[in-house]
Order: C-alpha cells, then sequence, then structure tokens
C-alpha cells in the first residue's frame, strides 16, 4: 500500500479557475518523490491540499489508504523557513507539535531527547535558535516536524536557503536519516540538480492550470556518490528535465 496517493486533484481559490487540474500522484512507503517546476505553478497549493489546509473541489487524497481529504493535522508539512521561536529554547521549540496534541511537557521532552542525537543536534536543546547555524536550525525544524507526524512529511523547498557546502551536508544527513527512521519524504524544489541528487522519482508541475506532465524515476541507487553531479548519467536527467519543462 502506498504511504501516500492523491487522485484525480482539482483545485480553485474561487471556484471557478482552476489552479490545480487532475492531479495524480503516489508516494511509496520510504520514497523521497520531488515536485519540480517553475514558481506560481501550483506546487505549494497542492502542498496546502495534502495537508488538508485547502479542500479540493474535486480528487482525494489517501495517507495508507484512509481518506484524509481536506483533514489537518494528519502529514508533517515544513515550510522554507525554519520558524522556531526565537523565545523558546531549541527543546521547547522542538516539542510544540506533543504539547498541541496535549502530551505532558515533560513527557514531551523525554520523548524529543531520545531524537536529539539521531537529528545531529544533541546538545543544543538548552540553546536558542540564534545560536545555531543555518544547517543546525534545519535539523531542529526537521525534528519539529517529524515529531508532528512521523508517516509522511511534506517539505517545502527546505534547503534553498543554506549555502553550497552547508546544503550538500544536508542532503546527505537527510536521506540517511530518512532510511534510519523509515520516513516517506514528498519534497518541493526548484533546483533540478537537487532534485536529481536526492529523489527516488520526479513529478514535473507545469501549464496553468497545474499538471503533473511527466514523471521522471532515478535509478541510480542512494545515496549517491559525490562526483554523481560529473557524470554523464547526471547530464542525461538533467537534459530530459530540462526538454520537458
Amino acid at each position: 500500500m502506498a504511504a501516500l496517493t492523491v487522485t484525480g486533484v482539482t483545485f480553485s481559490y474561487d471556484g471557478v479557475t482552476p489552479v490545480l487540474k487532475d492531479i495524480n500522484l503516489t508516494l511509496h512507503d520510504g520514497e523521497l518523490v520531488s515536485l519540480l517546476g517553475v514558481s506560481g505553478g501550483g506546487k505549494t497549493t497542492l502542498f496546502n491540499v495534502i495537508a488538508g489546509l485547502n479542500r479540493p473541489q474535486e480528487g482525494t487524497v489517501l495517507l495508507n489508504g484512509e481518506d484524509i481529504t481536506g483533514q489537518s493535522g494528519r502529514v508533517s508539512y515544513m515550510l522554507q523557513k525554519d520558524m522556531l521561536l526565537p523565545y523558546r529554547t531549541v527543546e521547547d521549540n522542538v516539542i510544540l507539535p506533543l504539547l498541541i496534541k496535549g502530551m505532558k511537557k515533560k513527557e514531551a521532552r523525554l520523548r524529543a531527547n531520545e531524537l536529539f542525537p539521531s537529528f545531529g543536534i544533541d546538545g543544543t536543546q538548552k540553546k536558542y535558535p540564534a545560536e545555531l547555524s543555518g544547517g543546525m536550525r534545519q535539523r531542529a525544524a526537521l525534528l519539529r516536524t517529524y515529531l508532528f507526524s512521523a508517516e509522511v512529511t511534506l517539505l517545502d523547498e527546505p534547503f534553498s536557503a543554506l549555502d553550497t557546502f552547508t546544503k550538500s551536508e544536508m542532503h546527505r544527513w537527510y536521506l540517511d536519516i530518512m532510511n534510519r527512521i523509515h520516513l516517506s519524504t514528498l519534497f518541493i524544489t526548484h533546483d533540478i540538480d537537487e532534485a536529481i541528487l536526492l529523489s527516488d522519482r520526479i513529478y514535473l508541475l507545469s501549464g496553468r492550470p497545474g499538471t503533473l506532465s511527466h514523471e521522471i524515476v532515478i535509478t541510480e541507487p542512494k545515496p549517491r556518490p559525490t562526483d554523481f553531479p560529473l557524470t554523464e548519467a547526471f547530464l542525461r536527467y538533467k537534459r530530459q528535465i530540462l526538454s520537458r519543462l
């Protein structure tokens, strides 16, 4: 059974002019699948539909076979900015989803602290966000996202604000943590190279209204070698994407 299935989704803000039309996609257990397309093409709108923030006029969203269309709080959703609250410690930022779910603060802290080492931020619990590097802030935000829902995570350009070297480190780390905690991820990016490096599959979202025009399977095993962007295989994928966007 797929972790996430989107079938026949059409969405319009005004009920007349569709932003998305007949969207069909599948995210399998343990996969990282990217949505790649130009700005304004409807990628974030699709995430809002999947997250239950917007109800589509047509279509369904299934989580592990259960219809969650229009239901918020069922999948994790992380925006581009880390959105850490500056006046709360890292620990108290991370546990917010657990508190919202009704867990006591002491229990929530114990639960979160079990995962700080896995996310590479052990020792930052009592620090404040301003004391962390950009990469460490993103790790904390990803841990908070994971604690919201451990099944499916929606990531909307989470690494775009990082410098090249930090981004490369975060790519390797995220693929490792996905494998270790068995996470399924739907990933928005405008960066073709990033999509090829991280993804099992890539959906191309194009046109107005936005439709999924192509699906590209990246067959090379992960983690991919550091010189993969220099290979002919990588360039073939990139030429294929550029010719279809």
